[in-house]
């Protein structure tokens, strides 16, 4: 198996875990703020990532390369899950994904404007497919845009900003300096901001636990390591690609274990996103797409 594959099918892995835990999070914000949540997951996550990492990190202080790819990986990412998160008190779950789906189009649009080159028709295609597909799994209910609306199109651009982001530094910083570092700067922004934007609030019950364990273990700590890691072998577009399986993901694991029900509509935007795949993998993307400083 080639390393790109199994950097593929990694990336795979972690959209099955971020599908898998949006329903979690959702519940979650019933017991805590949106910033006080992101502050907790992210602190914790830190610290395993610190601890697993430790041996690996080395003794020496990190380049002044890695703290700048650090901090412009994690301000972005900062940002995607504040907007991100606080858009889902404001808007339907469906709005969210669709919206946050967007990230889908702007990703290839991004790497083009920053690597000052056109991409190919087939990715564009691929692009045009996922967010087809995306739209069909989350039932296309947008109507007018609210407050919720317009914060999630902010998080998917952030999103999309920090997928070229990993990709622009992956291959130029130690990946486990730059997991470590795009991590704790988010815990660092939500620390530093969740006491004055919001009024902190915090319900210790066994959903939240469950919640934040989940997230910051699972979600977080090992996502982001393994994410940044596979952002070495592949480009941003193509990973894009891959995370649009996440509403794919998330149904299967609301119907195998909430009981919902699939409608056609989920059936066939499901089919659309893994042609899309599909249609990206038939043609390889160019060896560097990975803009260059």
């Amino acid at each position: 198996m080639s390393t790109r594959l199994r950097a593929e099918l990694t990336l795979v892995l972690i959209a099955l875990i971020w599908g898998a835990t949006f329903v979690v999070v959702k519940a979650a914000l019933a017991d805590a703020t949106t910033l006080a949540f992101l502050a907790i997951r992210f602190s914790v996550a830190s610290l395993l990532l610190f601890l697993v990492f430790r041996s690996r990190l080395g003794a020496a202080v990190p380049a002044r390369t890695s703290w700048i790819g650090g901090a412009v990986c994690g301000a972005f990412l900062f940002v995607g899950y504040a907007l991100q998160t606080s858009g889902l008190r404001y808007t339907t779950a469906s709005n969210s994904a669709f919206l946050t789906g967007l990230y889908v189009v702007l990703v290839p649009l991004f790497v083009s404007i920053h690597a000052r080159r056109r991409l190919g028709l087939a990715v564009w295609a691929a692009c045009a497919l996922a967010f087809a597909g995306t739209a069909l799994m989350t039932g296309l209910g947008i109507g007018a845009p609210n407050r919720g609306d317009l914060l999630t199109i902010g998080c998917a651009a952030a999103f999309s900003a920090h997928i070229v982001a990993v990709a622009h530094w992956s291959g130029r910083i130690n990946y486990e300096w730059l997991t470590l570092l795009q991590v704790a700067g988010v815990a660092a922004l939500s620390l530093a901001t969740f006491w004055w934007a919001e009024t902190p609030s915090i319900h210790w019950t066994p959903r939240l636990l469950a919640a934040l364990l989940a997230t910051a273990a699972l979600a977080t700590a090992l996502s982001f390591s393994l994410y940044t890691w596979a952002q070495r072998h592949t480009s941003a577009t193509r990973a894009a690609l891959l995370f649009a399986l996440e509403p794919v993901f998330a149904g299967l694991v609301a119907w195998v274990f909430a009981g919902e029900r699939w409608t056609a509509l989920s059936l066939a935007g499901a089919a659309l996103i893994l042609a899309s795949i599909l249609l990206a993998e038939l043609k390889p993307a160019p060896k560097n797409e990975n803009p260059a400083p």
